[in-house]
């Protein structure tokens, strides 16, 4: 490129991010007139609605629940995977011990992790009321 070629996009360039600093704003709707966008309907009537008389009708706490269930399928997948990547890692070492010891190492890890989430979910059923899956 040459000079000129640069000194077009770069006065493009200022043009059109100055034309966005001074173009108004419009006024935004009230936060009540917002859709809920992706959250289900139950998490965002439960924000919506005034009456809060158990703590497992606001909300936050309907969020809660919403993470940890999101929280809990990623750790099953990640579980799996690394399950099926120490498996092809044993099944494919032949004989390299290094890679028999790294695959197994994985493995370990992977059922240390699992049972270490298991704990902490059973807490989680404990401490929350009607239970961590339950809607």
């Amino acid at each position: 490129m040459n000079k000129k070629h640069i000194l077009y996009i770069t006065i493009t360039t200022l043009t059109l991010g100055l034309a966005t600093l001074l173009t108004p704003i419009a006024p935004t709707a009230a936060a009540a007139d917002l859709e809920c966008g992706v959250l289900p309907s139950s998490l965002c009537n439960a924000a919506t609605k005034g009456d809060k008389d158990k703590i497992e009708d606001t909300g936050v706490w309907k969020l809660l629940k919403l993470v940890v269930n999101i929280m809990t399928a990623g750790a099953g997948i990640l579980a799996i995977a690394g399950i099926i990547y120490g498996s092809v890692m044993y099944t494919t070492a032949g004989g390299n011990q290094e890679q028999v010891k790294k695959a197994r190492g994985i493995l370990t890890n992977v059922v240390i992790g699992v049972i270490a989430f298991a704990a902490m979910w059973a807490l989680l059923q404990w401490l929350l009321p009607g239970g961590v899956l339950n809607k």
